[in-house]
């Protein structure tokens, strides 16, 4: 964590990567990150939607929604939490240990929401603009390069109102797991067929899941 801003309070810094799980453990008064989490996710939202509004000024709304949806969803926001090793700076109980929750998409999604949340209380939203410069803005130009501008979910739907269908019906089908380490089978239906079956961390993840699988049988 050397390449990154250093924090002024240090408990702040502390509290972004304690999970809940950790304070039934600990005998430390702490709290956990899900407070800087809400306030990181509001955070994150605004400067995201603030770059692409003034970088694709020819965007429309729909365009513009799918593609902050691409950087800011679960699979993203995680993938750099791996990038930049919270996986290892996370407190957790034993339990969400065993259950490899350095490794869980939704827990370390989270957890940089929390430490954007924990850096804007510390240092303000300029710190913030320049941290996201550096480890998530510029996947923008690489989706808008590739035409990916939609998530596996908004491609589905258009694909169906194109074909005159009712919209894509996302059902849990199996929810198996604690509470702090959930595991979901979601199947998408269309007409009342099951076309894709998803699973995942979260119930938004395994829906994308489906989502793509039943895109590539459409594509069949």
């Amino acid at each position: 964590m050397t390449n990154f801003p250093e924090f002024k309070n240090k408990r702040l810094f502390e509290q972004a990567f304690t999970h809940r799980s950790y304070l039934n453990e600990s005998k430390q008064k702490i709290s956990s990150n899900e407070r800087l989490e809400f306030l990181g996710d509001s955070i994150l939202s605004f400067v995201v939607s603030q770059y692409v509004y003034k970088t694709y000024p020819n965007y429309n709304e729909g365009i513009l929604t799918n593609l902050r949806s691409l950087l800011v969803n679960t699979r993203s926001l995680a993938q750099i939490a791996k990038e930049l090793n919270f996986g290892s700076l996370l407190k957790l109980s034993k339990g969400e240990e065993e259950s490899k929750g350095r490794q869980n998409q939704s827990l370390l999604a989270n957890c940089l929401e929390a430490y954007i949340g924990a850096l804007f209380l510390d240092q303000g939203i300029e710190i913030i603009w320049k941290f996201l410069e550096r480890v998530l803005l510029p996947k923008a130009d690489y989706f808008v390069k590739n035409n990916i501008f939609k998530d596996p979910k908004s491609l589905l739907q258009e694909k169906v109102q194109a074909q005159k269908q009712n919209s894509p019906v996302y059902k849990v089908l199996e929810e198996l797991g604690p509470a702090h380490a959930k595991a979901f089978t979601v199947g998408v239906y269309i007409v009342g067929e099951l076309l894709g079956i998803g699973k995942g961390k979260s119930k938004q993840q395994a829906e994308e899941m489906a989502a793509k699988q039943a895109l590539e049988r459409k594509a069949k």
